[in-house]
């Protein structure tokens, strides 16, 4: 009887102290105004800004100038069929190309088609022809949309050549030598092919991280700063057990940032009419390791920080992070070494997955390998967080053992 009253009064104890811990931190994230930036400001501010800067998914009508050293027919078609598209439109038509360099440093135009004088020559003569495309490289979209623009009437016109020289005949039968079989491009998942579309879900999943580091770490270079003996743990009776330190602040970050994934995760895609095909409680499912993946991540990053002028030195991670996870930049093109950190990085599991459920329309199971990935790395960093926790408090016992036996030495001599 006495072992269960013991046990219940530990465990009654114990919830008491996490719930302090837990209501101090809150305390201190709400008073400390960096902090308070990086959980609230720059979680709310961020997404929208990203989302907005692309949300101009795909240009059109992107300003094109050509160069005709051909002055024929099929060259003047050229030029029109591209003009024709819903991505370009051809501004002015030079004599030369200094000319129409002229316009690009000027801005007027962002990209030269320039076809050679030959053109109409290699045309009727059954030779390939060729045009070239100049742009601006200061946007991939403009590079996007005149290539494609060209791409597509170039196809166009050689079609069309192949049946005026065809004798099959009949219209029908010169279609099918044309086009034996026909087909339809169809983007699964991002029916515009929009940059925002495959882009800002990552970035999103990304600045949750990103956030999460940057407060927790402001906290921890906080609490040594203010601490006399220069610790993560004040000294208090609360803040005896390991468990009951890690738990309590964990729990702290956890509910903050179930607010943020709301916003961020579901409340700007639909304002920006993102892809959001997956189904709300797999999502939810997939975020609980995720999040706390990051949390105890940040935490023991958090162990290393001595001053909060040093969380900031992780910002400059962001944009490495973003190609690690395989989103902007081919998962087969990273190098065997980038790909090996990412496996220590909740964001790039985390973004893979994330992608695959929400916009994709994955199940778990499609994603399992991620799934698995981000509770490991939660056990892993949850232990390693215990033990710089458990380090801090012994050494914070230590320093307040050694203070206390200095006062009395002291006060010892004084009375001699």
């Amino acid at each position: 009887m006495k072992r269960e009253s013991r046990l219940r009064y530990m465990i009654k104890n114990g919830l008491l102290d996490i719930f302090t811990i837990w209501l101090d931190e809150m305390k201190k994230v709400f008073r400390d105004d960096g902090v308070r930036i990086f959980f609230f400001l720059v979680p709310f501010g961020y997404p929208l800004l990203y989302t907005f800067i692309y949300n101009n998914e795909v240009i059109h009508e992107a300003k094109m100038v050509v160069v005709d050293q051909s002055d024929s027919y099929w060259s003047r078609e050229f030029t029109r069929r591209v003009n024709g598209t819903a991505d370009v439109q051809v501004v002015s038509t030079c004599t030369n190309m200094n000319e129409a360099k002229t316009m690009l440093d000027k801005k007027k135009a962002y990209g030269i088609l320039y076809i050679p004088s030959d053109f109409d020559k290699d045309l009727h003569r059954g030779k390939q022809a060729t045009v070239s495309l100049y742009v601006d490289m200061s946007s991939l979209l403009y590079y996007r949309a005149f290539l494609m623009s060209a791409t597509e009437v170039s196809l166009d016109i050689g079609n069309d050549l192949r049946m005026h020289t065809s004798s099959a005949g009949s219209a029908q039968l010169d279609k099918i030598m044309v086009e034996p079989i026909p087909y339809d491009s169809v983007a699964l998942f991002n029916s515009q092919n929009g940059f925002a579309s495959f882009l800002v879900p990552g970035i999103l999943i990304l600045i949750l991280q990103q956030t999460l580091v940057l407060g927790i770490g402001l906290r921890g270079g906080t609490e040594r700063e203010k601490n006399r003996f220069h610790t993560l743990v004040p000294i208090s009776k609360h803040f005896n057990g390991t468990f009951r330190v890690v738990m309590g602040k964990a729990l702290t970050y956890l509910l903050l940032y179930v607010i943020n994934c709301i916003w961020v995760l579901w409340i700007v895609p639909r304002m920006f009419s993102l892809p959001q095909v997956g189904d709300p409680m797999t999502v939810v499912i997939f975020l609980l390791p995720f999040l706390c993946a990051c949390i105890f991540f940040a935490m023991t990053l958090s162990g290393i920080i001595a001053t909060r002028e040093a969380a900031m030195i992780y910002v400059f991670s962001s944009v490495i992070m973003i190609f690690i996870s395989g989103i902007s930049w081919p998962e087969s093109a990273v190098p065997p070494f980038w790909k090996f950190v990412g496996l220590f990085i909740p964001s790039t599991p985390g973004i893979q997955g994330f992608v695959g459920l929400n916009t994709c329309g994955a199940s778990l199971s499609d994603v399992a390998k991620q799934y698995h990935l981000l509770w490991l790395q939660t056990g892993i960093y949850f232990i390693t967080t215990c033990l710089i926790y458990r380090y801090q408090i012994i050494k914070c016992h230590k320093q307040v053992v050694r203070q206390y036996r200095y006062m009395k030495m002291r006060k010892m001599l004084e009375v001699k």
